[in-house]
């Protein structure tokens, strides 16, 4: 083997080797790494699953470590969330955040889920107004009326109209939380959350007709315009009606056309000419008297 070569081989391990020492020496000398310090800070978190219409109790709040700043909306302070309701599901450890919480004295359960300026209204329903039982919390319906218009055309028979579009279910029955799974429940009553107008005209309309809801994409939010639907209509395919006596098996037959009658001129015939009064003279002679008229007229005494 060539001397030359292994002198270069040799000298380049001493030197690989050497440096390897150094370096060896340089890590165990360094002291150990400075870790950045994430900063914690105290926040009401939720024990455990709260569902919602739950009211929150001492056992169910407690502060803990939480690395960083406060979340927007969450407290420091447990006594602020006793004894409020909770509109929105909170999971456990996570932070209260004042917006899934009702406000201070409105308790919880079904009310506390009512914004302000809204109202809950109880409809009766059945497997078929209740659409099988798939009408839960958290769905979007259209209600439909049907019956009889007062003062209306009786012969067009019941008559079918949209009264409410995109109306949301608060409570299905005597339950009021939302169902991930969607499964059907077969329930009485369903509560609708709606306007005063609306309940107004929902409660007329449970009394004098017939309520059948509509479940929609709660993602659709779009208002339909729609004129209804009478019995009548069905039949004839939606063409407009005509009345009894057109609509008579009967052929109509044409009327005759009237002529114009021609004016015949009327002659007016001249006023006779006016009547000549007779002058009469009186000739008394005497004891005598006559009368004489003239004109050609005779004498008269």
């Amino acid at each position: 083997m060539n001397k030359r070569f292994v002198g270069v081989l040799t000298f380049a391990f001493l030197v690989a080797a050497g440096a390897s020492l150094v370096l060896y020496r340089v890590l165990i000398n360094r002291g150990p790494d400075t870790k950045a310090q994430t900063k914690m800070v105290q926040v009401a978190l939720a024990t455990r699953n709260l569902e919602v219409g739950s009211v929150l109790k001492a056992d169910d709040v407690a502060l803990s470590e939480w690395p960083g700043a406060v979340p927007i909306g969450a407290t420091v302070e447990v006594k602020d969330v006793l004894g409020r309701g909770v509109t929105t599901a909170i999971y456990a450890k996570e932070p209260i955040i004042e917006s899934r919480l009702a406000p201070k004295g409105a308790g919880g359960g079904l009310a506390a889920m009512i914004p302000s300026g809204m109202r809950a209204v109880a409809v009766r329903v059945n497997e078929v107004v209740g659409v099988a039982g798939f009408v839960v919390p958290g769905m979007h319906v259209d209600i439909l009326i049907s019956g009889n218009t007062p003062g209306g055309d009786g012969n067009l028979g019941t008559l079918t109209k949209t009264l409410l579009q995109n109306i949301e279910v608060l409570s299905a029955g005597q339950d009021f939380k939302k169902d991930n799974e969607g499964k059907p429940i077969t329930v009485q009553v369903v509560n609708l959350l709606v306007t005063p107008e609306q309940a107004e005209q929902l409660s007329l309309a449970s009394n004098q007709t017939t309520i059948q809801l509509i479940l929609r994409n709660p993602l659709d939010h779009e208002i339909s315009k729609t004129t209804g639907t009478a019995l009548r209509n069905l039949f004839t395919g939606g063409r407009p009606q005509l009345t009894d006596r057109a609509s008579s098996s009967e052929t109509p037959r044409p009327r005759p056309v009237q002529r114009p009658v021609p004016v015949r001129e009327v002659v007016v015939a001249p006023p006779p000419p006016p009547k000549e009064v007779p002058f009469t003279m009186e000739i008394i002679s005497g004891n005598n008297k006559s009368e004489k008229k003239f004109n050609g007229s005779k004498e008269g005494k």
